[in-house]
């Protein structure tokens, strides 16, 4: 425990809750399914920090809705997650690059891009061509049929980000972001997390 962490129970007793019993919430408050959580387990682990608790079991099922989301959209829009996924890293790079640029961003060997690249070419969505300073080398560029399935499958997960988040007002979006980013900042801090 860190020198200047307060320590659970008194933080507990402090926003006035017993030992064992479940976390303060307003009664006219709205419940999710996590407060339900949180209070089924208290009684059986009593050491249990609601708010840390709380916290992390919501981070977890927003990541799974969005997961589930983006999977949707993948089957709606005919595309495998690898297709999406070297699309995106394509798009990221401004629609151009070479493969080994590609492998690289993947995290992948050449050898799995070129496999990639096939099909996704045999599909209309990108294009390899010679490079214009350098014909040895190969570019590869999204077409635009690529391009429009890319941004359509983007729309889609960015329109519930929008509204999940949008459940919230500028100053808390901020607020949000910036203890999200605490936290993400102490997980970096681990060398052996994997690269983000």
């Amino acid at each position: 425990m860190a020198p200047t962490e307060e320590p659970r129970e008194a933080r507990r007793e402090a926003r006035g809750e017993a030992r064992g019993e479940p976390d303060a919430v307003a009664p006219d408050a709205p419940r999710d399914w996590t407060d339900e959580h949180v209070a089924r387990w208290l009684p059986v682990l009593p050491g249990l920090d609601p708010d840390v608790e709380g916290a992390v079991t919501r981070m977890k099922k927003l990541s799974v809705h969005f997961r589930r989301v983006r999977e949707q959209c993948l089957v709606d829009f005919e595309l495998e997650r690898h297709e999406f996924d070297t699309l995106h890293k394509l798009a990221g790079r401004g629609g151009s690059a070479a493969p080994s640029e590609l492998a690289q961003d993947l995290d992948l060997a050449p050898a799995s891009v070129t496999g990639r690249l096939d099909a996704l070419e045999k599909r209309g969505f990108v294009r390899r061509s010679p490079s214009t300073t350098d014909r040895r080398r190969v570019v590869v560029e999204l077409t635009g049929s690529g391009r429009e399935t890319w941004l359509g499958a983007m729309d889609v997960l960015g329109h519930e980000e929008e509204r999940l988040i949008g459940v919230l007002g500028p100053e808390e979006r901020t607020t949000l972001n910036d203890l999200l980013r605490r936290i993400m900042l102490a997980a970096e801090e681990n060398p052996a997390n994997p690269h983000w």
